[in-house]
């Protein structure tokens, strides 16, 4: 029973390692640029912040570990260091990823829509609402117009006879 454990024990011991060799995280280099100017090298972090991992869920380019964010990194760090401008930069990400790549997204009919589509649709639907409500309480009975002389007479009649009939039973 005593070496069986010891199997298992060491057994264990190699499995950790090898899995601890094989992650991404124990293979994953860290990105060294190098920058002529501190200007330059505070353009390529600012960037970096702003542009979305498009394979990654909600990480941006700095703390994204996947291989495309590595890729658009170099992608920054080569058109900064050929002198292109940060909107250069950003024109070319979005033409390549679309909107999707911004953090900030730009403020278009469609962004609009997104974000002020649900607020709209909810006032359309709270105003047919009201309105329904507002019709069919004006349609109740009794809300209509005052009882001529006539109908007054009867409805005292039926009132009294109903009286008189409850009167009667109890």
């Amino acid at each position: 029973m005593m070496p069986m454990r010891v199997v298992s024990g060491f057994a264990l011991i190699v499995m950790l390692t090898l899995v601890s060799l094989v992650s991404d995280e124990a293979q994953a280099a860290i990105d060294v640029y190098e920058f002529e100017t501190v200007e330059q090298e505070q353009r390529f972090r600012d960037l970096s912040n702003e542009f979305r991992c498009p394979m990654c869920q909600n990480a941006n380019l700095t703390s994204s570990p996947g291989g495309v964010a590595a890729d658009l990194r170099r992608e920054i760090y080569r058109m900064i260091m050929e002198g292109q401008t940060d909107q250069e930069i950003e024109a070319f990400m979005l033409a390549r990823y679309g909107d999707f790549i911004l953090y900030r997204p730009r403020l278009t009919m469609q962004t609009l829509l997104l974000w002020f589509g649900p607020l709209l649709f909810l006032l359309i639907g709270i105003w047919v609402a009201f309105t329904i409500m507002r019709r069919s309480g004006t349609e109740s009975p009794g809300s209509g117009e005052s009882l001529n002389a006539d109908e007054e007479a009867r409805l005292k009649k039926l009132l009294a006879q109903k009286n008189q009939d409850a009167s009667d039973q109890a």
